[in-house]
């Protein structure tokens, strides 16, 4: 079982045909997979036997395959589908199982988006463009994370969304044309950065004005279940539309 099925309330599972990354930005500096890859046992052929080295796990490829209840999945959770160290054959085999098991609806999150623009594109149109298969970029700032929504709008797909998480600054007037869904949380661990509700409200009312989905994930904190997860008084649970084959993803919660 994947540890962070119990850290991620916007969907069901996780699956990681990869392990392990690099920092590219500040949202990086207190990564959560990092932090749980170092609890793993680095005894020979354990999962993290090498640390965090980015790697691929093709005995995970058919993962999804085996499950036949419905799911909703955040592909790579322990790492970055993008990371230049990934061959882009084997993103390509990720996708092709993503179209096969197309029972699932998947979230495809990178800090990465320009390498994710280029193997996308050079993919065949039916293996990226698809409702189940949603492709998103992580936000934290407004010099490091927010472009990364200009090129995430070149992106072949039919489901784009924002993560921005951990926010921490006020991201300002946001362009969210051509997006579907934004989902925002604080940062989690003892190192936590603060987040202040008017950066949340501010991303809400621009989410509202420009009929895009808005997800809250939870403030954060050191301990993020006793932060919970109330805006303004009451949880926002929006999905995109064209969610796929998950039947209880709501387009307004």
């Amino acid at each position: 079982m994947d540890p962070m099925n119990d850290l991620i309330e916007w969907n069901d599972a996780t699956w990681n045909p990869i392990r392990g990354c690099t920092k590219v930005s500040p949202g990086c500096d207190n990564c959560y997979a990092a932090r749980l890859a170092t609890r793993w046992n680095r005894a020979p052929g354990q999962p993290y036997e090498r640390g965090f080295e980015p790697r691929e796990v093709p005995e995970n490829l058919d993962q999804p395959l085996r499950w036949k209840r419905p799911r909703r999945i955040l592909v790579a959770s322990m790492g970055d589908l993008f990371h230049e160290d990934i061959d882009a054959t084997f993103v390509r085999q990720v996708f092709e199982t993503m179209l096969v098991a197309q029972w699932h609806v998947y979230q495809v999150l990178t800090r990465r988006p320009e390498r994710m623009r280029e193997l996308v594109r050079g993919l065949p149109r039916e293996l990226a463009d698809q409702p189940h298969i949603w492709m998103g970029v992580s936000v934290e700032d407004r010099a490091h994370g927010v472009p990364r929504i200009d090129v995430l709008r070149e992106v072949p797909a039919a489901v784009r969304f924002v993560c921005v998480e951990p926010l921490l600054e006020d991201l300002g007037e946001l362009d969210l044309t051509g997006i579907h869904g934004v989902a925002v949380g604080g940062e989690s661990g003892a190192r936590a950065r603060p987040m202040h509700a008017e950066w949340v409200q501010a991303i809400r009312r621009q989410c509202e004005a420009q009929d895009v989905a808005f997800f809250f994930k939870g403030w954060g904190g050191a301990r993020r279940e006793l932060t919970g997860r109330f805006l303004d008084g009451k949880t926002w649970a929006q999905l995109p539309r064209g969610g796929g084959a998950v039947e209880d993803s709501p387009w307004r919660a």
